[in-house]
């Protein structure tokens, strides 16, 4: 019992601390998860690498410019003349694509969507975020409040333990009676020893979603809800999910992909065009041994320009094969809009069961306590005057704790569910 009273003072002590440090609200951890979270810092990088695609595919509409140059030697070893020959060629080449079927076009704005795509992934990812984040953070509320209940429960049978070492050595009660509400002060100890352990993974949890290191410390502010807030009537359903698909970004993409599918077919088709291209050029070069330098760069000097144009007659098959896979994936991407729609309406509709439920729950839980303070006071009153079986103390110490920890857990369920069902209507998590 002596170790298990050690624990309890450590806790109070604890317990002192953690007032002591600073709170954090469920806004803090929103915005330093913003700014701290490295996924989402990875995610926003994706964005920078998907605008300079954009940017390379835009490019494609300049032309190209570049120098060459070709320095040779060349031995002759059984030449009547001279054996040995220098060359060097120099020359600027310009070329600039007038039509390749409308590839650069097309490229562009699948590069536009991507970066879309990316936008929203960022977006999406940062929600998901915050609605995870919202059931650690209430989870980390549920058990600290679990803490509360256990070192009331540990207190209560404190007393009654204590009180049943008075009626034993007064010849009231058998020791078998008295090992008995010892036995369970001491399981009420250990439950609150696995109370601050839960506690303190759910913390842990949380650290990590903020991607805080070993030595910071976190400690969530305290957040009150009356019984109007926890029973507060749900909107309807149907409206919900209407609200919900309107602003799901997971479905916004989804869409970008299906328009994206769009240009990879007209992309696909465009292997049947025609391309058209422009070049030009000038250049010079030199031979020695020959004239002066600055001579046969004169002479050498020339310029040309030339159009090009190819046409694809035969490919293999290569340009009906991509479009028919093109056609596939557009096809695809219409599927994965129907299964997104499907989840989306399947997670809405099970939010409203559970919220409904953990109503009802509460609902009942609040007569089941009333009920249970009510036996638990009345057995404690008899137990104090030596008038009560220590089995029935037991039962109606034990009924108060379950109906306590029920109440909890409905409230705690209620509240998340009403947070996710705003959740859906508005694209916006908070606690308020």
């Amino acid at each position: 019992m002596k170790k298990y009273l050690i624990t309890i003072a450590i806790m109070s002590l604890f317990v002192v601390t953690v007032e002591a440090q600073q709170q954090w609200t469920f806004s803090d951890c929103v915005d330093y998860a913003r700014q701290h979270n490295i996924s989402l810092q990875k995610s926003r990088l994706s964005e920078q690498s998907a605008a300079y695609d954009l940017e390379a595919a835009k490019g494609q509409w300049q032309p190209t410019l570049d120098f060459a140059t070709t320095q040779g030697y060349t031995n002759t070893p059984w030449s009547d003349g001279n054996k040995n020959a220098y060359t060097s060629n120099y020359g600027l080449n310009a070329g600039w694509t007038l039509w390749d079927g409308g590839n650069r076009n097309n490229t562009i704005k699948r590069d536009e969507i991507s970066v879309r795509q990316a936008r929203l992934a960022t977006a999406d990812y940062l929600r998901t975020l915050e609605t995870d984040m919202l059931q650690v953070y209430l989870n980390l509320l549920y058990a600290a409040e679990a803490i509360d209940i256990n070192a009331s429960a540990v207190q209560l049978s404190k007393a009654q333990a204590e009180r049943a070492k008075a009626l034993m050595e007064a010849g009231k009660m058998s020791r078998v009676d008295f090992a008995q509400l010892t036995s369970q002060y001491e399981q009420d100890c250990y439950n609150l020893v696995n109370a601050q352990s839960t506690y303190d993974s759910r913390r842990m949890e949380l650290k990590q979603l903020l991607e805080l290191g070993i030595n910071d410390d976190l400690t969530p502010a305290n957040v009150e809800w009356t019984d109007a807030q926890v029973m507060a009537a749900l909107p309807s359903m149907e409206e919900t999910y209407s609200l919900a698909r309107g602003l799901d970004l997971q479905i916004a993409s989804l869409q970008l992909s299906k328009e994206a599918s769009d240009l990879d077919i007209k992309t696909a088709r465009a292997g049947r065009s025609p391309k058209i291209s422009v070049n030009a050029g000038v250049g010079t070069g030199y031979y020695a041994p020959g004239g002066s330098f600055g001579n046969d760069l004169k002479q050498a000097w020339n310029e040309q320009i030339g159009l090009s144009l190819s046409v694809p007659i035969l490919d293999q098959k290569k340009t009906t094969t991509a479009v028919a896979k093109a056609k596939v994936q557009q096809l695809d991407a219409q599927l994965d809009i129907d299964k997104r729609e499907v989840a989306l309406a399947q997670s809405v509709e099970n939010w409203y069961i559970t919220t409904r439920s953990a109503q009802a729950r509460y609902r009942a839980a609040e007569q089941q306590l009333i009920s249970a303070k009510l036996t638990d006071e009345l057995t404690n009153e008899r137990f104090q005057l030596g008038y009560i079986d220590p089995v029935e103390l037991l039962n109606s110490h034990s009924a108060l704790i379950t109906a306590r920890h029920t109440l909890l857990q409905a409230k705690y369920m209620a509240m998340l569910g009403q947070k996710m069902i705003d959740y859906y209507r508005t694209a916006t998590v908070t606690l308020n």
